[in-house]
């Protein structure tokens, strides 16, 4: 996410050594990443991101769901360590500063930018951000598990109004009931969420690796009746918020 000059990065899935390779042409980086939680598949990128090995680079990488129990840095250098993989996170040759918050904290990265978090529901933890800047707000919700009883007051309150919304939408509702328990949402509930806070745009995001394209298209067609303006993201999608 790019706010004016100041490029912030979302979660570290696998995507993040491409798009590691489409920065290699801008220099030294100064950059925040902010992490949902460290499940492996929102941190698997971690150890193939090259501007991690430009020693003119300077990073801080942030989560809000380990304290009390865990630290940031004993999570990554036990997920770099044998016999999962073979160097630690002391190989970076950029400035890799690894910063732990609580969920619920704002956060100011840089001026005009501001991060207000709330905890999700999500086995082990996770965090939704809330971006703001130049007067937007963008909102990144994943993972989270709904409560089919009740809209979730913290999620309506980081998403009030915001600008774009994407949002874990992992499974349909006629999926969720064989999930339970898994910490993942429905496209459903994300148009729910998004029309009680006045939210303008929502994106379909965290798909169920069974949804092929033939799925993710009924799945689109079916949102976009629901909620005209839901879009379903997909890989190298580009939002303009």
């Amino acid at each position: 996410m790019r706010c004016g000059e100041r490029l912030l990065i979302l979660d570290a899935g696998t995507g993040l050594r491409e798009f590691g390779l489409q920065l290699a042409d801008e220099g030294p980086l100064d950059v925040d990443l902010f992490l949902t939680h460290t499940h492996v598949d929102h941190i698997a990128g971690v150890p193939f991101f090259d501007p991690f090995f430009d020693e003119r680079s300077r990073f801080r990488v942030w989560a809000g769901h380990l304290r009390p129990k865990h630290a940031l840095e004993e999570v990554l250098h036990d997920y770099m360590a044998a016999p999962l993989f073979p160097v630690p996170p002391a190989v970076f040759d950029a400035a890799v500063e690894l910063r732990d918050f609580e969920a619920g904290d704002t956060l100011k990265p840089a001026d005009g930018i501001t991060l207000r978090t709330e905890p999700l529901r999500h086995p082990n933890g996770a965090t939704g951000y809330r971006v703001e800047f130049g007067g937007r707000a963008l909102c990144y919700v994943t993972d989270t598990e709904h409560d089919p009883a009740h809209l979730d007051e913290r999620i309506i309150r980081l998403i009030d109004g915001a600008d774009v919304v994407i949002y874990d939408c992992t499974y349909t509702e006629a999926e969720f009931p064989a999930y339970r328990g898994w910490g993942h949402s429905t496209w459903q509930e994300g148009a729910r969420l998004c029309d009680a806070a006045g939210a303008s745009s929502l994106v379909i995001f965290h798909h169920d690796p069974s949804h092929d394209d033939d799925a993710m298209d009924l799945i689109g067609a079916d949102a976009e009746r629901t909620r005209p303006g839901t879009r379903v993201a997909r890989e190298g999608m580009v939002v303009n918020a």
